[in-house]
């Protein structure tokens, strides 16, 4: 499968997330510990959302080749600073290895990323992608299901309501699914944005979802821990939600409840129960 996060808060390095942490999504590239494989070395993606850009849409920059070597994915880290950024390192379900399979995925203002996948995609991928609007289909550039769930949710109001949308997206694929003979079809955590906030679920059609933790709040970590410098300067508002923690800071990171979602925006987070809508 796959390893994400998704950082919302105080403008910070990528460096400072991507790379220095103990366990960091780098290390996890090579050293995952709660995802179904250890190695995660079949492409990387970045994408951050800057102030004085003047259509807000955000940059991406997405490879074929591991992250943990990656020169450039080193020099970006080092000197982009952002307030909402994603990352994501892959290890194939089975479709190729090649930069459109990457994630982060974006569409306008939207980025999305996912870990998991759909049983029986092959099967039942026509079916789906015959449901994706037209105006939107010819924006689709890989091949992998990640990226049509992505345009299906974009179909089903995204835009409009994040969370109605991807249960309409998940319903619609386990409807499918079932047509074909697939009965537990969907795998899934998932991160989406427009910029302003971020929606993460944590979904699975049968048995325990792929991995999802978030950060505690950053006054309470302050509190817990005077001495680790780099949590001095992060506001009240920033938050970490991640596919596995990325250190043993004791205190620092909370499991996801199964079949739910949250939203991390300005002001109070939410956390909420996630369903298919049928």
């Amino acid at each position: 499968m796959c390893r994400w996060l998704a950082y919302s808060g105080s403008p910070l390095l990528l460096d400072t997330i991507l790379y220095k942490p103990a366990h960091s999504l780098i290390d996890q590239s090579l050293h995952s510990r709660l995802g179904v494989e250890t190695t995660n070395g079949d492409g990387f993606g970045v994408g951050w959302y800057t102030p004085d850009a003047e259509d807000g849409t955000p940059a991406v920059v997405r490879d074929v080749g591991p992250a943990w070597n990656n020169r450039n994915l080193r020099e970006i880290a080092g000197h982009v600073s952002s307030p909402l950024f994603f990352a994501h390192i892959r290890a194939s379900t089975g479709t190729a290895v090649q930069q459109t399979n990457s994630h982060p995925f974006r569409h306008g203002r939207w980025m999305w990323m996912h870990n998991g996948a759909i049983a029986g995609f092959p099967v039942i991928r026509r079916d789906l992608c015959l449901a994706v609007d037209p105006s939107l289909f010819t924006s689709i550039e890989g091949s992998t299901d990640s990226e049509v769930m992505f345009y299906l949710a974009l179909t089903f109001g995204l835009r409009d309501d994040p969370p109605q949308a991807v249960a309409r997206m998940v319903g619609f694929v386990e409807r499918t699914a079932r047509e074909h003979g697939v009965a537990h079809p969907l795998q899934m955590t998932v991160a989406t944005t427009d910029g302003t906030a971020v929606w993460a679920f944590r979904y699975a059609s049968e048995g325990t979802a792929r991995s999802l933790f978030y950060s505690s709040r950053i006054q309470a970590l302050q509190a817990l821990h005077p001495d680790v410098a780099f949590l001095r300067d992060l506001s009240e508002e920033t938050r970490l939600v991640v596919s596995e923690p990325l250190g043993e800071l004791p205190g620092a990171w909370n499991e996801v409840p199964e079949h739910s979602y949250g939203v991390v925006r300005h002001g109070a987070d939410e956390l909420h129960p996630f369903a298919p809508v049928p």
